[in-house]
């Protein structure tokens, strides 16, 4: 067992008076922990209720404070048949390990239907969500980022975002790390991260002091898929299938052709070998998309009445692969240790157009065309040694990890003009080296807990951006050279847990100091070097009343961060487009936020329900604005704090059991976003002013899924998802919709599984876009690729 899990099992100290029993739930076929399921303590006497418990993540639960006597314990799940045990407690032993309870399932007499039990999304404590890879059959084969698309209150920005309830201010851990393949403030790596590598994503919307004080709008947690059965087993699995089936419009005149029938090839490889007290683990796969990344048409009408249409198509190649792998052992029933390591490379060649016309598209005055040559590198590991106290979930950890990502990128611009024909380049080489060190403690208390803990964080990432100029060359080449960032930040925390049967409180305060430095070359023509230091507090809040066994009322109350990624920073201009030019901006300071939530989850005997309430306030908020230097057409998106936002919304999970055949979930949220007016200066190339009057819009997003079990043991998924109309800095994006279906069966006498399903079947899933500048409007749609068809299969061994 891995130390997490051992960690989790022992997971609280027997109480001064009284005696402690705690076990673990699983399945008593294939071993697996069953987490989130009903367990009962009754008097044997008479069958009276004495308390309840729902088990954890890896099925653990312990019952505390037991007085003399004998007791029936009663562990209940769909699917599965009551399991009903006699506890003892007598004179002598105040701690009893039940140990592995076995949950045999049971069928039902329904043709070919095969009821099992279904994992409640939203955590019995209410902090956060949890969903199955392995269930979310219509995104199987496809990327982390696509997967996430469907989970409740999760939704995807048109340039590849995570947002949660509206916010893309999250941060993305893997097995509760972070790395700089999802990114310490950016997901660029989800969208080539095969999905076939998670076991589940959980969703935490209000952390707690435990977590890193960055991330307002909460933090996904991306779990990787690791076995622990005795012996050598594993699992082979390989994914095919096409996109971009069809043109969906049209290219500009004089460009080259779009991708169409796009393959796509994902073959995966779990293996797995556990002997006595050691356990290995190696997770492999390989992602290879060739996608119409980007293919946007937007008309720029500026105040005087001139227009411009564009397009802008990006066909992208691309190679990923990715590797975990790692080793749990325990040296003896205190002390345990766990090595890991993951290593991926990303490759991406992208082939792009931008050409420009008037608006009558007779007269084209420019055509840009460029070819992306980037190689992404990212190795990340981690040690963690567990120490076990005598008394059951006394524990103290010690962590480090150690993370590289290196970025090597080149573009090669062809600038076609009606009197020359420029060629344009420039290199870009970035080094990402972030080294954590924590060290966490765990004492139970006869209530509820107390937790503190360390951490220190260093980061350090030099870039060197190179121009090279072709003739009457749009490119800045005095906005080139070196920048490098380093970031310092050592955290203490403490938390507080108490629980009664009618009550949970937790409190909790992080005390985080922070240096920035951002050391800019001296021959860079408009910034200097620059930075920030602060040493704030984080204070976080929980409360919940527990009205009865299926009713529970809970409020959160928190302080965050959320800091400027190095890339929000970054001096160097970004040519995407030759007439839109993204810039970092050296003085932007970190948004702060202020959040409170009400939270309500009942619960039935075929389904459950969570509804919240939720604000948050953020100040000196972080986002693009996009100006214009007077007498050029070109516009310059530079990052600015821009003053006092805020966010209102509510959000309803609902799963319910309509038949044994058929199954529903839903997620609900709608919320509306306000901006104060405020006023920023872009400092490059020249000042620049820009106000904004306040805006204020309700938006949302709709997802429903149904799970159908159908004869001969298919099983199918139709999934839904609604993103309704939202605020931009500058404007709004429009609404959009999806559907998507899968289809899964089992083969091989449950060892082979059969899948096949299909994204944006109607292909509507187009995004259109609205900005006004301070002089100009533009109206965009991008009709990127959304429609994919796969088909696969895998096998257990």
């Amino acid at each position: 067992m891995s130390s997490t899990c051992l960690a989790a099992v022992a997971a609280a100290q027997p109480p001064a008076t009284g005696a402690t029993v705690f076990g673990r739930v699983q399945d008593a076929q294939n071993k697996a922990p069953l987490p989130f399921l009903t367990v009962q303590l009754l008097a044997d006497k008479d069958g009276a209720f004495v308390s309840g418990r729902l088990t954890n993540e890896v099925g653990a639960f312990t019952f505390t404070g037991l007085k003399r006597g004998v007791y029936i314990l009663l562990v209940r799940a769909v699917g599965y048949a009551p399991n009903r045990q006699r506890v003892l407690i007598g004179e002598l032993s105040t701690f009893l390990d039940l140990g592995a309870i076995g949950m045999v399932k049971e069928a039902q007499a329904l043709g070919q239907v095969t009821v099992t039990a279904a994992t409640d999304a939203v955590a019995a404590t209410l902090d956060k969500k949890t969903f199955a890879v392995a269930d979310n059959i219509s995104q199987t084969g496809g990327s982390v980022l696509q997967a996430m698309s469907t989970v409740p209150g999760v939704t995807v920005s048109q340039d590849g975002k995570v947002l949660v309830r509206g916010s893309d201010k999250v941060v993305v851990l893997i097995d509760g790390k972070q790395t700089a393949l999802t990114g310490y403030g950016s997901q660029n790596g989800l969208d080539n991260l095969p999905a076939s590598a998670l076991e589940r994503i959980e969703i935490i919307n209000n952390p707690s002091a435990r977590f890193d004080a960055n991330a307002s709008a909460g933090i996904i947690n991306l779990v990787f898929k690791k076995q622990e059965q005795n012996g050598f087993n594993g699992k082979v699995g390989l994914m095919g299938g096409a996109g971009a089936l069809w043109e969906r419009r049209e290219n500009l005149p004089t460009i080259r052709p779009q991708f169409q029938g796009t393959p796509k090839f994902n073959p995966s490889l779990g293996l797995n070998y556990r002997e006595g007290a050691t356990n290995s683990f190696v997770q492999a796969d390989w992602l290879y998309a060739p996608t119409l990344n980007k293919n946007e048409f937007a008309t720029r009408t500026y105040d005087d009445g001139q227009v411009i249409v564009q397009q802008v198509k990006r066909n992208r190649r691309t190679d990923y692969a990715t590797i975990s792998a790692g080793v749990d052992h325990a040296f003896n029933d205190r002390n345990t240790l766990n090595v890991s390591g993951l290593f991926n490379r990303e490759k991406i060649l992208d082939n792009g157009d931008n050409p420009y016309f008037d608006g009558t598209l007779q007269n084209r005055y420019r055509l840009w065309q460029f070819l992306e040559d980037e190689v992404k590198y990212t190795a990340f590991g981690t040690a963690v040694f567990t120490h076990r106290f005598s008394q059951p979930g006394h524990v103290l950890a010690f962590t480090g990890n150690y993370s590289f990502h290196r970025e090597d990128e080149q573009y090669f611009f062809t600038n076609t003009l009606p009197a020359f024909t420029g060629k344009d380049a420039f290199k870009l080489l970035s080094d990402e080296h972030v080294v954590d060190l924590n060290a966490d403690y765990t004492k139970p208390l006869r209530h509820g807990r107390v937790e503190a803990g360390f951490k220190g964080r260093y980061r350090s990432i030099p870039v060197n951006m190179q121009f090279f100029a072709g003739q009457n060359s749009p490119i800045d080449t005095g906005a080139g050279g070196w920048a490098t960032y380093r970031e310092t930040i050592p955290a203490l925390y403490t938390n507080y847990v108490f629980e009664t049967e009618r009550v949970e409180l937790e409190g909790g305060m992080r005390l985080e100091s922070v240096q920035v430095d951002y050391e800019v070359n001296p021959d860079h023509n408009t910034y200097k070097s620059d930075g920030y230091t602060y040493i704030r507090p984080f204070p976080n809040v929980r409360a919940a009343l527990k009205l009865n066994e299926s009713n529970k009322l809970s409020l959160f109350f928190n302080r965050r961060v959320d800091r400027p990624n190095e890339v929000d920073i970054r001096i160097f201009p970004k040519y995407d487009e030759p007439e839109l030019i993204k810039v970092g901006n050296p003085a932007l300071q970190p948004q702060f936020s202020t959040s409170a939530e009400v939270g309500y989850k009942t619960s039935w005997s075929s389904g459950n329900l969570y509804a919240a309430a939720y604000h948050r306030v953020v100040d000196g908020t972080i986002t693009r604005i996009a100006t214009q230097v007077p007498g050029s057409v070109l516009l310059y998106n530079v990052f600015q704090n821009a003053g006092r936002s805020a966010s209102t919304g509510s959000e309803v999970v609902w799963q319910q059991t309509l038949t044994p055949r058929i199954s529903l979930s839903a997620n609900a949220n709608v919320y509306r976003k306000s901006q104060d007016a405020f006023t920023v200066v872009n400092q490059y190339p020249v000042p620049t002013t820009f106000t904004a009057a306040p805006q204020q819009l309700t938006s949302g997003s709709a997802k429903l899924n149904a799970a159908l079990r159908l004869p001969y043991e298919w099983q199918a998924q139709i999934s839904n998802i609604y993103l309704a109309r939202d605020l931009l800095p500058q404007g709004f994006i429009g609404s959009r919709f999806s559907l998507d279906l899968g289809l899964k069966k089992s083969v091989q006498q449950g060892k082979g599984e059969i899948v096949a399903n299909a994204t944006d079947l109607l292909n509507t899933m187009q995004v259109e876009r609205t900005i006004r500048g301070s002089n100009f409007t533009v109206v965009s749609t991008d009709y990127l690729e959304t429609q994919v068809v796969r088909v696969g299969y895998s096998r257990k061994f």
